[in-house]
């Protein structure tokens, strides 16, 4: 199939100007071997787009298209590609590369390999090229780093899942999620919301925990056991070391009483921060571990073995995520961005028919 050279993508200058897309064409990084290219299709909106275009994670490599919670279709595999068919609908999420022959990618945490590099603003090292996301006519990927789309899953479904829904179920299965287990799940918004969702479907009892009960409702349809409001007085005090793990997918460390939280787990049990507020975060006292014993960690996406586990069980088990879908354009674009910074989703957005923007 015939394919550009340069890709088309909506793309923002720098923080100050971080709600204006301008569609520009851009110079993907040189074909490799083991590279896979892909008509877009569809990508999810992730938090992380919002925190790097508005400048709340640092500097960044400007002009950038953001997205990387993709679906599209593989139009271009190169000659030692053995993981993907030209033809497949496939995915891409927030991570394009790691060196896979490291101790880390050998052991299948490829997630934490000291090469990886990011499917937007990272720079490849041997062209000096920045990567551009999935706001974009194609992407260019490492084949390890693009998964096959089960039949069963609609695209729409499926992109959000790949940043959001990974970021939420690695964690899940590494510490224990199933059935016999309390599983909490701090915060009910993009992250969280797949974290009820999967830690049902792998069999736990789950309990949804948020600040207030204006999304209880809609928790319960998610399929949770359970809510807590940390608003409500005494909230934590008949959950008091009854929880097996919890995953903190909150996005703001305001107010946040870790130690009430921290309460709520079993000896030896664990809490695992997904989430990543801007600022300087929280302090933790060695004496907040002392009453229960507790494990105190974080996690980063997921291996490609997890992401494609994470995927046969939400076509297995008819997993729909909540997700509101608007046409890519860049009027769209800074609307979405603009609802998501106010955290006015539930739970994600996904912008779809890029076609109408870049051509079929």
């Amino acid at each position: 199939m015939p394919y550009p050279e340069n890709f088309a993508g909506f793309q923002v200058n720098g923080p100050e100007t971080w709600l204006e897309f301008n569609k520009n064409e851009f110079q993907p990084k040189p074909f490799g071997d083991y590279d896979v290219d892909i008509k877009i299709e569809c990508c999810g909106v992730c938090g992380s787009d919002v925190h790097t275009l508005s400048g709340g994670w640092g500097e960044q490599n400007f002009p950038l298209a953001v997205g990387h919670e993709i679906v599209g279709k593989a139009i271009r595999v190169g000659p030692k590609v053995s993981l993907i068919k030209e033809g497949q609908r496939v995915g891409v999420g927030a991570q394009s590369y790691s060196c896979l022959e490291c101790r880390q990618c050998k052991n299948e945490n490829e997630t934490y390999c000291t090469k990886q590099l990011d499917t937007y603003g990272a720079i490849w090292p041997d062209s000096g090229i920045v990567s551009q996301g999935g706001y974009s006519s194609h992407v260019r990927t490492h084949e390890h780093w693009v998964f096959p789309i089960p039949d069963a899953l609609p695209s729409t479904d499926a992109a959000p899942m790949l940043c959001a829904g990974l970021t939420a179920y690695s964690p899940l299965v590494r510490n224990g999620c199933g059935p016999g287990k309390k599983v909490g799940i701090v915060g009910l918004g993009g992250i969280g919301h797949f974290g009820v969702l999967f830690a049902k479907a792998l069999g736990a009892e789950v309990w949804a925990i948020s600040r207030s009960h204006a999304k209880e409702a809609d928790a319960f349809k998610m399929g949770a056991d359970g809510f807590l409001a940390t608003a409500d007085k005494d909230w934590n005090k008949a959950h008091l070391m009854t929880f097996d793990l919890i995953i903190n997918t909150a996005n703001s460390f305001e107010d946040f009483d870790l130690d009430a939280y921290l309460s709520l787990l079993d000896v030896h049990a664990k809490w695992v921060s997904v989430g990543l507020p801007e600022g300087d975060g929280i302090k933790v006292r060695n004496q907040t571990f002392l009453s229960n014993g507790c494990f105190f960690g974080s996690s980063h996406l997921g291996s490609r073995r997890e992401t494609l586990e994470m995927l046969q069980l939400a076509a297995d088990k008819g997993i729909k995520t909540w997700v509101e879908e608007f046409p890519i354009s860049d009027k769209n674009l800074a609307e979405v961005m603009t609802k998501l910074k106010k955290n006015d989703v539930r739970y994600r957005f996904c912008m779809t028919n890029y076609d109408e923007q870049f051509g079929a």
